[in-house]
């Protein structure tokens, strides 16, 4: 069938690229405009517009021209703006959320399931509305959340199941056309919470906390503390006996390296800890 595509991270290539192989149409992709990325600060393309150009396709910044683009369905997948009403009354649109709604609605389900100690996540195909993530859900499937999984590997799994999940949903609607094909969605039942983004003070390590929970925040990505007056990155830790053993770190201007070398070339006093 024919659909617009709108996406603009490297986690919604993986189903842009599975709707292709599936023999879908995708009449136009939507992506954010291109910014300036790395040290360089050189204008590049998202990574959405970068597997677009390469599998062919065309390319808009500007969401209004779905409007007139002939699809017959839209699939969004963390585009990263919110879809107008005008455009959702011109062409129906399910979104790909990386959560069991009405769990973790919004920007960061899958680093909010690790920070909140979530045994289970998974992935809704859900109808787009003009609410933020309210529409009723046409499928799902569920993952378990490892003890040791970090929020890189989650959303790894998660981007496979759904890429998956799409085209299967789809599929319906090629054999018995749009309405009949997804049928009437599910409201979405539960307490609704909310995956708002992750700041630089949630990645910050409280080390008054327990260990279990310092532990979520490492694998939540990005953690770090201070030492000396400069920040360092906690990259890994294990829970050993119920107490956190950090393994990986990289301080300041520095590359990766393992704990108990930088603990080696730092010298720490007897009685020295992070900040």
């Amino acid at each position: 069938m024919k659909l617009v595509y709108l996406g603009t991270p490297a986690l919604a290539v993986p189903p842009l690229e599975a709707l292709v192989e599936a023999g879908h149409e995708i009449v136009l992709v939507v992506t954010n405009p291109d910014r300036r990325r790395g040290r360089g600060k050189q204008t590049s393309p998202s990574p959405v517009k970068e597997a677009a150009q390469r599998l062919g396709l065309k390319v808009s910044h500007d969401i209004d021209e779905v409007v007139d683009s002939g699809a017959e369905l839209g699939v969004v997948v963390a585009f990263g703006q919110i879809v107008k009403e005008h455009v959702l009354d011109a062409v129906p649109m399910v979104n790909l959320h990386f959560s069991l709604l009405p769990r973790w609605r919004g920007a960061a389900p899958v680093e909010r399931a690790i920070l909140a100690g979530d045994e289970v996540t998974g992935v809704c195909v859900m109808r787009v509305e003009s609410g933020l993530d309210t529409g009723g859900v046409y499928a799902r499937v569920e993952a378990p959340i490892g003890d040791r999984a970090t929020a890189d590997e989650l959303r790894a799994e998660l981007v496979a199941a759904g890429s998956q999940l799409v085209v299967d949903t789809l599929a319906g609607i090629a054999d018995q056309g749009l309405v009949q094909g997804l049928g009437e969605p599910e409201p979405q039942v539960g307490e609704v919470t909310y995956a708002h983004k992750i700041t630089a003070d949630d990645r910050h390590i409280d080390w008054s906390d327990p260990p279990i929970q310092i532990d979520r925040v490492i694998r939540a990505g990005g953690a770090w503390t201070s030492f000396r007056g400069q920040r360092v990155k906690i990259l890994a830790a294990d829970l050993v006996d119920g107490d956190l053993v950090i393994t990986r770190i990289q301080p300041a201007g520095k590359k990766p390296m393992d704990y108990d070398a930088w603990c080696r070339g730092a010298q720490l006093d007897p009685d020295e800890w992070f900040e």
